[in-house]
């Protein structure tokens, strides 16, 4: 996996133009951090966001660390509509407790497939530009993360320019999701990224996210996180980041993920 990760890079950043015109169309993935954008790729462009992330958890005597592929895939089919496809894809979790030793499981994270719609176009540092995302998770996953049961949540994202190489990118929403027994339940979403651009190329944030509840029944949890992302040319995309939960149970105790975006 490292050594495809490499290769990937490489390739890309060798057929990356270099950046020119600071003016230019450069790429604007949602990756990473936990807001998503108001952004769409543009009618018949094809967009890859993928990376590692890892995350550890402690409850007591037990520890527990899990490695998964987190990829989306977007496509565009009009100036301001995109086809989505979203997944944690293949997950490796390793745990030990005191009383059971170490165990090892490998499973498949759910797919989601969706669209994000841009509905209003930015004007100036007053006004953002919106859209709506809206995910739909069919059953699907194996092991521990196999559902039984559709779920789906939907976000308005914007992006607010509020001042020369900053802006704000807040998410609202709400989801359905399977709780314990196969239950649906609502949760509200949030989240909230901070970022500075020193340059068009350079981009470093800050962010918290949060869901309430957490499970059926549940109380809050949310996540802060802050990391860097480069643009290579115009059309890739490296990153970096770390986090810790803040509240809650379910998120994990600290993370941290690095990826790769390339656009088509």
């Amino acid at each position: 996996m490292v050594a495809l990760a490499a290769v990937l890079l490489a390739a890309a950043a060798a057929r990356a133009q270099s950046p020119g015109d600071p003016d230019q169309d450069i790429i604007n993935p949602d990756r990473p951090g936990t807001a998503d954008g108001s952004g769409v790729v543009g009618a018949g462009r094809f967009q890859i966001e993928a990376g590692l992330q890892q995350d550890r958890r402690s409850d007591g005597s037990s520890r527990s660390r899990t490695d998964y592929v987190p990829a989306l895939l977007r496509l565009g089919v009009g100036g301001n509509l995109e086809l989505r496809v979203e997944s944690n894809t293949y997950t490796s979790t390793r745990a030990r407790d005191s009383a059971q030793g170490p165990t090892r499981s490998e499973d498949i994270q759910p797919v989601s497939v969706g669209f994000k719609y841009r509905f209003a176009e930015a004007t100036d540092s007053q006004r953002p530009s919106m859209a709506v995302i809206v995910r739909l998770f069919p059953r699907s996953g194996t092991g521990n993360y196999k559902t039984r049961r559709a779920t789906g949540d939907l976000r308005i994202a914007a992006d607010w320019d509020f001042a020369p190489q900053w802006s704000l990118n807040p998410n609202l929403g709400v989801g359905a999701y399977e709780g314990d027994g196969g239950r649906l339940y609502t949760a509200a979403l949030f989240a909230a990224t901070l970022n500075y651009n020193p340059s068009k190329v350079v981009n470093v944030f800050i962010d918290i996210g949060g869901q309430y509840p957490e499970t059926r029944n549940g109380r809050g949890s949310a996540v802060v996180d802050g990391g860097i992302a480069y643009i290579v040319g115009r059309d890739v995309q490296l990153d970096f980041s770390v986090g810790a939960r803040v509240a809650g149970v379910t998120p994990a105790r600290v993370f941290w993920a690095a990826g790769i975006s390339k656009r088509f």
